[in-house]
């Protein structure tokens, strides 16, 4: 691959929140009566600690090995973009919705890693950055095209897609074990990377990072030479 947000929930007041249980359906004997209430305060609290999170860069995850998709390969490595015009190229093939979004959120200099996935050695490789924020993406109404969605329509597209250009190769390849390394002592005993998307939303094809997160990338490239 090449390429919703939150909502607020809005904690109504106890009564509110009781007049409605009422409404709704009475507790069977013997369940709990704050079940309910205390999710939605726990969906309430996770979503506010999600918006005050601010991501500034983000994580790119084509494959750079064959894959076929309508029988068509979309492989694209770090090496085929460094062969394109100017080293330039739009980030397209994007057909989920989240990562649409996060895409749609890059800004022109913003940059980003470039990380190999579904291949033999899974990790960063590259740092590129954004030079083009989102626009429609035309492969969606090429009917040729492995991405074509006949759903989209003009005047309104489903999917965007940003330009990227090449800027350097990491010094050492940031692979997937030695991430997973720091995320899970993170985790433990906290961290810049205990939350990080590639293990909590493997499946998002980009992933947004925080300035934190993109930070602690940089300095993984000192532990061992390529």
């Amino acid at each position: 691959e090449r390429g919703r947000g939150w909502e607020k929930n809005k904690e109504e007041p106890d009564a509110k929140i009781a007049k409605t249980e009422e409404k709704t359906a009475k507790p069977q004997p013997g369940r709990s009566r704050s079940g309910w209430k205390n999710r939605k305060r726990r969906e309430s609290e996770s979503s506010g600690e999600e918006s005050k999170i601010t991501y500034c860069h983000c994580l790119l995850k084509p494959e750079p090995e064959s894959s076929l998709e309508k029988r068509e390969d979309v492989k694209f490595g770090i090496d085929d973009l460094k062969a394109q015009p100017n080293q330039t190229t739009c980030w397209d093939g994007v057909r989920n919705y989240e990562a649409r979004d996060f895409l749609r959120s890059m800004k022109p200099g913003q940059k980003a890693f470039f990380y190999h996935s579904s291949c033999k050695e899974p990790g960063i490789v590259a740092i590129i950055k954004i030079v083009k924020e989102a626009y429609s993406a035309h492969i969606q109404f090429d009917q040729e095209d492995p991405y074509h969605d006949s759903t989209s329509k003009k005047e309104n597209p489903k999917w965007s897609m940003v330009d990227v250009q090449f800027a350097r190769i990491t010094k050492c390849l940031i692979s997937l074990s030695q991430i997973r390394v720091h995320h899970l002592a993170h985790k433990a005993h906290g961290g810049p990377l205990k939350n990080m998307m590639l293990f909590t939303k493997q499946h998002l094809p980009i992933q947004p990072l925080t300035k934190e997160e993109f930070d602690f990338f940089l300095s993984l490239e000192e532990e061992k030479p390529r």
